[in-house]
């Protein structure tokens, strides 16, 4: 089952979170005008707030940081507060998880540098300690204090709730492809389920996840570390993090990295099709590369794309009515729900390819479905104990507020699938009724489709990869559009995101920029 909007890159030897895929929406968060038609890109622009702090902020903005041990060599962590509502900054507190690494030296010290791996939902304190922190370039880690906020809602920014492990494993199991109106019901079943839990749990946090709350919280948390200004590394949904971050506070908007760039004038509608073509175009670089490889179970060199695509089509549909063994001590069943799962999770970086034609022949040969299982256990935040973490509450959380539903009724999806079984041949039609599950949720949307121009900000990167599967390339080109401070910094390849993924160019290009405060050239291409 796939409620997730950005999704996860597998490499440096673990699995970090950097977008999420199959979601209900690609977020786009509050903006101030009227909503825009199911496929129309907004005119509405985000407005920058005053410059000058409220009176009733002060407080939050005056904290000081009690720094102590995280229990991970070399970093520190602390709590800081924001209001839970902005509007009422008396009515209560939300507790922000923050941690840093101090710079290392040598050379003259920059500040702090945050970073977020998207989601929404990933934790940006995990990621700064298990990847960001030892494994950005020695001479940005020299110079920045590495730091990472843990979004309200997520993780250890206390953490939305909803499913415990065993319902989120029927949860990730239902059909997702339904044939028939009993299929349908059971969906529909299982949304109202997990919305219902999320509700339960979380009530009042739930009205106070949106991505503009997040991006004020971050500003409190610039000033108190002492930082005049906010410089940032985002990836895919941490690229919109940035950019309203940008466009709310401008002035104070240093040297941000979005790499990875999601378009927040987008509907959900809009966002969802635009993505399952981005997945269809990911699938084919593995089909391609697959049919070259002596172990491909999808088809030998010279079968045409199309055909690789039935094949693995043809083999969702015989899980579906007929799930196969995985040796989980839960006593799942790969069907065709986790199935898909784990194969679009290995499109987010092609060096889990050969991971996935491994886990695809071990399925469809000798019917073993562990190799998938892991994929969409990995996925999922899932482990062996059956704990899931809250990537997925979480993720639904901020999606659901940031923007309106893409549908509203099953009827409403079923009038869609054509054109996403056009986007996507493959994963069309999982994506479709995915785009479902915010309908049942909660709490009204307070975000809207808007444009961000952050006028008077310093220079911004945005970052786009030409076959990206969860934040298209086009994506990267209208958000560079529309800021406008923005650079674009084309990558020609695959995978999620592309800073630190391999591409010497990209990374000179971004190191330069963080450590001397020059953007790349307009138009720059790295491959």
């Amino acid at each position: 089952m796939h409620t997730r909007r950005s999704s996860r890159s597998l490499r440096t030897g673990g699995i970090l979170l950097t977008a999420a895929l199959l979601v209900s929406a690609c977020s786009a968060s509050a903006s101030t005008g009227p909503s825009t038609s199911a496929t129309a890109a907004a005119e509405v622009t985000l407005a920058a707030l005053p410059e000058a702090t409220p009176a009733a902020l002060a407080p939050y903005y005056g904290q000081k940081a009690r720094w102590r041990s995280c229990g991970v060599p070399g970093f520190q962590c602390a709590t800081l507060k924001a209001p839970l509502d902005y509007a009422k900054p008396g009515a209560g507190d939300v507790r922000l998880a923050v941690s840093r690494k101090k710079a290392t030296g040598p050379g003259k010290r920059l500040g702090s540098l945050f970073v977020n791996p998207g989601g929404p939902g990933g934790s940006a304190v995990g990621y700064l300690q298990a990847y960001a922190g030892i494994g950005y370039p020695a001479a940005v880690r020299a110079r920045y204090d590495m730091v990472a906020v843990d979004p309200r809602g997520v993780a250890r920014s206390e953490p939305v709730e909803c499913l415990d492990g065993r319902k989120m494993d029927t949860y990730t199991q239902t059909d997702t492809t339904p044939d028939n109106a009993r299929e349908t019901s059971e969906l529909v079943d299982a949304y109202k389920e997990f919305a219902e839990a999320c509700g339960a749990h979380s009530p009042g946090l739930l009205r106070h996840v949106s991505t503009v709350e997040t991006a004020r919280d971050m500003d409190i948390v610039r000033a108190v570390l002492g930082n005049r200004k906010l410089n940032y590394v985002g990836a895919s949904y941490g690229t919109f993090l940035g950019a309203t971050y940008a466009g709310l506070f401008p002035g104070r908007a240093g040297r941000l990295v979005l790499d990875g760039a999601m378009d927040p004038s987008l509907p959900a509608r809009r966002m969802n099709l635009d993505q399952t073509a981005g997945f269809e175009t990911a699938f084919q670089s593995f089909a391609q590369d697959c049919v070259q490889q002596p172990d491909c179970p999808l088809g030998g060199k010279g079968t045409p794309t199309a055909e690789v695509g039935r094949h693995l089509r043809a083999f969702f549909r015989k899980l579906d009515a007929h799930p196969i063994p995985t040796g989980d001590a839960d006593g799942r069943r790969l069907g065709e729900a986790l199935a898909t799962t784990g194969v679009i999770a290995a499109m987010y970086d092609e060096s889990s390819w050969a991971q996935l034609r491994e886990a695809l022949t071990s399925a469809m040969k000798d019917k073993d479905g562990a190799g998938l299982l892991m994929l969409s256990d990995s996925y999922y935040e899932r482990d062996a104990g059956g704990r899931y973490s809250n990537l997925m509450p979480a993720n639904a959380a901020v999606n659901c507020l940031d923007l309106p539903p893409a549908y509203g009724s099953p009827e409403e999806v079923e009038r869609a699938l054509p054109s996403f079984e056009k986007a996507s041949p493959v994963f069309g039609e999982g994506l479709a009724w995915a785009s479902l599950s915010c309908a049942y949720w909660p709490v009204r949307a307070t975000g809207e489709p808007h444009r961000i121009e952050a006028r008077g900000a310093a220079p911004i990167v945005v970052v786009g990869t030409t076959r990206d599967p969860a934040t298209p390339y086009r994506w990267a080109r209208a958000l560079a559009a529309q800021l406008s401070s923005a650079r674009l910094l084309t990558y020609e390849g695959d995978g999620h995101t592309a800073y630190g993924r391999g591409s010497t160019c990209i990374d000179s290009a971004i190191d330069t920029y963080l450590l001397r405060g020059t953007p790349p050239v307009e138009g720059k291409r790295c491959s």
